[in-house]
C-alpha cells in the first residue's frame, strides 16, 4: 500500500477536472481527496494498492477539452490509512459556481465552435451534392441522346434490311 502527493499543472482549474479526477478514483476504489491548490494548479492525495495508483496516475493525465493536462508532479509516501472513501474538497460557495459557470460557459463557447464548424462542413457537402447532381443531369442527357442515335440507328439497318431481303425474294422470283 502507498500514498501518492500529486500536483496537477495545465488547463486543470476552472474545467471540471476535479469531478473526473473524483470518478476515476471511485472507479479505480481508492481513497483520498483533490482539490484546487494556488494559484492554477490542482492537488491530488491518494491512498491504495501501488499498482492501483500508478493506473490512477496514467488516466487523470487527461487532454480532453476544456481539460489539458500538461504535467503531474508526483511524491510517493508511506500508505497512513488516513482516508476513507475519496472526494472533492470544495472551496467558497461563490468560488465553485464561479469555477462551474466558467467551465459551463467554455463548453458552451467549444459547442457553439463545433456547430458552426457542422454548419461549414453541411454547406460544403451540399456544394458538392449539387455539383454531383448537375454532373447526374449531364450523365443522363448523353444516355437519353446515345439512346435516340442508337435507335435511330438500328431502325435504319432494320430498314436496309427489309429492303435488302425484298431485293433478294425478288430475285429469287419468292414475291
Amino acid at each position: 500500500m502507498k500514498r501518492a502527493v500529486i500536483l496537477a499543472k495545465g488547463r486543470v482549474q476552472r474545467v471540471g477536472y476535479r469531478d473526473e479526477v473524483e470518478e476515476i478514483a471511485r472507479r479505480l476504489e481508492i481513497a483520498g481527496f483533490v482539490e484546487n491548490a494556488k494559484p492554477y494548479d490542482v492537488r491530488i492525495v491518494v491512498e491504495g494498492e501501488e499498482s492501483v495508483i500508478e493506473r490512477f496516475i496514467e488516466e487523470i493525465k487527461i487532454k480532453k477539452y476544456p481539460i489539458d493536462v500538461n504535467r503531474l508532479e508526483v511524491q510517493f509516501e508511506d500508505f497512513k490509512t488516513e482516508f476513507e472513501y475519496f472526494e472533492i474538497i470544495r472551496g467558497e460557495w461563490q468560488e465553485e459556481l464561479g469555477e462551474r459557470l466558467d467551465a459551463a460557459g467554455k463548453l458552451l463557447y467549444r459547442s457553439v465552435e463545433l456547430g458552426e464548424e457542422s454548419v461549414s462542413i453541411g454547406k460544403k457537402m451540399l456544394e458538392k451534392q449539387d455539383m454531383m447532381l448537375e454532373k447526374q443531369d449531364e450523365t443522363i442527357g448523353e444516355i437519353r441522346g446515345l439512346r435516340q442515335d442508337l435507335k435511330a440507328y438500328m431502325e435504319e439497318r432494320f430498314d436496309r434490311l427489309e429492303r435488302e431481303i425484298e431485293i433478294i425474294k425478288t430475285k429469287l422470283g419468292m414475291v
